[in-house]
């Protein structure tokens, strides 16, 4: 084992915890935690479809080699499934004896059958004929019917039929819940929201679509399978091998087994055996499956109070008043932190660009975005008017990439010129550039910034982002599309730095600037967040720094491979991650620079497939009232004493507490501050915060 390093895989798990520690809190709002327990959930599901998925094919194509921790793929899959497996079991503890009972206490109840009335149980009765039973299929299994490829997260029950004269085993069949019915059915009720789980009104009706046949034993189960594309590069297109590969995704290898915690032994050997899966996939489950479906009861109208206090965006106080937006942009760089500002400036850009004569030209990346999207509809008007729209959209974008295509061919069918991603490189790079025609001559109009193009995630994700009108930045970002979408070599940026060519490199350097500072005595400090630490290198240089008496704070709000606090490692690396209503998603970047100060933004995290298999950007933030407000931003991030984890060196999180001190929630405190910037917008620049007294050094 490599103790210079934390495991990936165990890692991501560490954050997963932080997640359930939200749900277990009780002075987090009740409905809150449910919505926690839907994440939780969530994030599970996607951590086994792709990287267990992954683990697992190197372990049978028999790769022995070791993570930078040290560990093989089966190691790694032994660990995992122990950790996961507690993981689950207190997810559940949670649910059952904590949230679950409180949320009945308020009228929300998910009952199963025996616990209905005749006149309930009568009701679901005729839904379940009228409404549920012509929909669905039941799927016998035996030697001419093989094991029915189930789709990925399906739920299903399983019927086990007592064999017919002459047959050696039971019979199997399989009747599949289809995604096309309501998950759980709401019961008539005065009193509340009551509800039913659709499996379990079928599996009472199971009569009625094996008639004549004797049920010997029934179970829900769930499959969760290898959902990572495997693009070999032979199709004819990228958009034909991502569309091969996503119905390839619904029926790949099982990596995951969910089944009622009850379940016999002889069925569970059954299930097993067909699967092909062993013990350690195996996930028993006490309750209800997919508790990611929590999240449609989570936010069931009528328990307002019982949710985080409502923080609507607020407008920015740069363009609120502002007549013309390109006139306030052109008046100063503008610096957004969603959710606290509202996204309807990138939004209002994109809507005034399509309807503006004088705009000529759209170029935007696309990675994740929304169905029936606000940034898609504005650029198929501004295609449908006439103007040049290049937009390059993301196929790969995980999960997302039917959506992505679906918005891609309604750009072209509006006559813009879609890119359709790069082969081998992601495009993760988040900008979008506005050419318009004015008295002075063309002007370009720039918003690069660390989160998607997506209004309904810039609700629930902190991100920042930059509007300016400034001539290099344009012409950076017209480089940058040339680049992509024609032949020209990779160009030299006044201000961008673009991942996989430079951008390793330039980090680097920025590391090593410190590290030479600090070791002529000088002050030297690095202050980073982001979503995951985990590239070797970057680690190893921020080692480095530590050791020549750097100090180095890190955010890091999911996975970090480095363990911080070793002696004569890196004892000067603090790492810190929060965890809170909305998902710290940003990306910022700062080195002292002996007082002048760099500060960039990047949509890019230090993993090494952001540094080497996408397109990536980091730019820095020039105007010095931009550049301050996000230093003030940056200290905030570390004062956090309430939803702030400290990483320890053993991997485990240490949870912050006011001590006697006035509590400091970063999230709060940033609304806040959005709110007392708008108010006092006409009596100051609104480009500046007010500054905070600022803590002694080492204080």
């Amino acid at each position: 084992m490599n103790q210079k390093f934390f495991n990936r895989e165990l890692a991501w798990l560490g954050f997963n915890w932080e997640v359930l520690e939200e749900a277990l809190d009780p002075e987090v709002p009740l409905f809150d935690r449910l919505f926690f327990l839907s994440i939780v959930a969530n994030n599970l599901d996607e951590f086994f479809m792709v990287r267990v998925a992954g683990l697992k094919r190197d372990e049978r194509e028999g790769k022995k080699s070791r993570c930078p921790a040290g560990m093989t793929p089966l190691e790694q899959l032994k660990a995992i499934s122990e950790k996961a497996h507690e993981q689950v079991h207190k997810t559940y503890v949670c649910l059952n004896d904590s949230v679950g009972p409180a949320a009945a206490e308020l009228g929300l109840k998910i009952h199963r059958w025996k616990d209905l009335s005749e006149s309930e149980r009568h009701h679901l009765e005729y839904r379940f004929h009228e409404d549920f039973f012509p929909v669905l299929t039941p799927m016998g299994i035996d030697f001419s019917h093989p094991f029915p490829l189930l789709q990925n997260l399906s739920i299903n029950l399983g019927v086990l039929l007592e064999r017919d004269e002459g047959e050696e085993h039971d019979r199997l069949a399989i009747v599949p819940i289809p995604s096309v019915l309501p998950r759980f059915v709401e019961l008539p009720s005065d009193e509340g929201n009551e509800f039913v789980p659709l499996e379990e009104i079928v599996r009472q009706h199971l009569a009625s679509i094996f008639p004549g046949q004797k049920i010997l034993d029934t179970v829900v189960l769930r499959i969760t399978r290898d959902s990572e594309l495997d693009l070999d590069g032979d199709a004819p297109s990228l958009l034909a091998e991502v569309e091969r590969e996503l119905r390839n995704r619904r029926t790949n290898n099982p990596v995951r087994l969910e089944v009622e915690s009850d379940i016999e032994d002889n069925f569970l050997q059954i299930l097993k055996d067909l699967l092909g899966l062993e013990s350690d996939d195996i996930y028993f489950i006490p309750g209800i499956q997919d508790l990611s479906a929590l999240s449609d009861l989570a936010f069931l109208p009528g328990y307002d109070d019982h949710h985080f206090e409502s923080q609507p965006p607020q407008p920015v106080p740069e363009l609120e008043e502002a007549d013309d937006i390109w006139e306030a942009i052109r008046a100063r760089d503008i610096l957004l932190h969603h959710p606290y500002d509202s996204f309807d400036p990138v939004v209002g850009m994109l809507k005034t660009a399509a309807a503006d004569p004088d705009v000529l030209a759209i170029k935007q990346t696309l990675y994740r975005t929304s169905r029936n999207s606000p940034v898609i509809e504005a650029l198929t008007e501004a295609a449908l008017a006439g103007k040049q729209v290049c937009v390059l959209i993301e196929l790969m974008a995980r999960f997302d990439e039917e959506r992505n295509i679906e918005g891609a061919r309604q750009l072209e069918e509006a006559g813009a010129h879609v890119i359709w991603g790069m082969m081998g490189l992601k495009t993760h790079a988040k900008v979008c550039l506005v050419v318009r025609r004015e008295p002075a001559g063309i002007r370009r109009y720039i918003h690069l910034g660390t989160g998607n193009y997506n209004e309904r995630t810039a609700k629930l994700y902190t991100d920042f982002g930059v509007l300016t009108a400034s001539d290099t930045f344009g012409k950076d970002a017209s480089s940058f599309f040339n680049a992509l979408t024609g032949y020209s070599d990779i160009p030299e940026y006044h201000h961008m730095i673009m991942a996989p060519y430079q951008l390793r490199d330039r980090l680097l350097f920025l590391v090593n600037r410190e590290v030479a500072r600090a070791q002529d005595g000088l002050a030297a400090r690095i202050t980073l967040k982001m979503n995951s630490l985990v590239d070797p290198t970057l680690i190893e240089s921020l080692y480095r720094a530590s050791q020549a008496g750097v100090e180095v704070l890190c955010n890091v709000r999911g996975i970090c491979c480095l363990r911080p606090g070793v002696s004569g490692l890196s004892e000067k690396i603090k790492v810190v991650s929060i965890i809170d209503r909305y998902l710290e998603h940003s990306r910022v970047y700062h080195f002292l620079n002996g007082g002048n100060d760099e500060v960039y933004l990047s949509s890019a995290d230090w993993m090494p497939r952001n540094l080497d298999r996408r397109i990536e950007l980091l730019f820095p933030l020039v105007d010095p009232d931009v550049k301050q407000k996000m230093l003030d931003n940056l200290e905030i991030y570390f004062e956090d004493n309430r939803n702030a984890r400290v990483l320890q060196q053993d991997g485990s999180y240490l949870r912050c507490s006011p001590n006697g001190q006035p509590e400091l929630r970063c999230q709060v405190y940033f609304y806040e501050e959005a709110r007392r910037q708008r108010k006092s917008a006409t009596a100051r620049p609104p480009s500046q915060l007010v500054p905070r007294e600022r803590k002694a050094e080492g204080a």
